[in-house]
């Protein structure tokens, strides 16, 4: 009996109701967007810094919060990500495993990180009210949730997280599924026979077609 290995066991070639090539490039195109637009906000902000001037004044500081140096990083940060994401949907389009590898990346780094923000909170609650009374005094319902039970918010609020990283979960294993897809596709281009428990490897089936001529026999000769 063949032992299924844990890894085997979760691999499924569907994403929701897709196939998991079709949901990695949707799931790539979705953060390119996400990205594309929050990179033209930035342009914006570089264009016309007086219309997204925001002063660390109303957060409780007195620096500029939009200066000309963070917001060149988060240009940065946004063009590399619609790079990735666009190896990931191009890698996943084309069939090509390692063009997905950086967006996997990126989804452990980003699930990883969303997970000490949670684990953070439970161990320092009152980081929530802190940031709250960091907001701007004009926020809707900042008033109503300051007001709740310090106990009851932070539940929401890690019950919140955990939703959004269970479902990032997910969706990382979507696209590990799409890699693992893509590189059985590959491996299943090489026939494999086995006999007497030794696997050999045959020729691709182009190679094995081209039957090369052998040398004439000898020329007979009477005695």
């Amino acid at each position: 009996m063949r032992m299924i290995s844990p890894a085997d066991r979760w691999y499924s070639t569907k994403c929701c109701c897709c196939h998991v090539r079709t949901g990695t490039i949707i799931l790539g195109v979705w953060y390119m967007l996400i990205n594309g637009a929050v990179l033209l906000i930035l342009l914006s902000a570089l264009g016309d810094p007086d219309h997204y001037h925001l002063i660390h004044a109303e957060l409780g500081t007195n620096f500029d919060f939009t200066d000309d140096a963070s917001i060149c990083i988060a240009t940065a940060i946004s063009l590399l990500m619609i790079t990735i994401c666009g190896m990931a949907t191009y890698g996943a389009y084309k069939q090509r495993s390692a063009w997905i590898v950086p967006f996997f990346c990126y989804q452990i780094f980003d699930c990883a990180l969303n997970t000490l923000v949670a684990i953070s909170l439970v161990v320092y609650p009152n980081s929530i009210q802190d940031y709250l009374q960091q907001l701007p005094d004009d926020m809707p319902y900042k008033e109503d949730i300051m007001s709740m039970n310090p106990t009851y918010l932070l539940f929401i609020v890690v019950f919140f997280i955990s939703v959004i990283l269970a479902f990032k979960a997910y969706l990382i294993a979507c696209v590990w599924n799409c890699y693992r897809y893509i590189n059985s596709r590959h491996s299943a281009d090489v026939l494999v026979y086995v006999a007497n428990d030794t696997a050999v490897l045959l020729p691709p089936y182009d190679e094995a077609s081209i039957i090369t001529e052998k040398d004439p026999p000898p020329p007979y000769i009477s005695a």
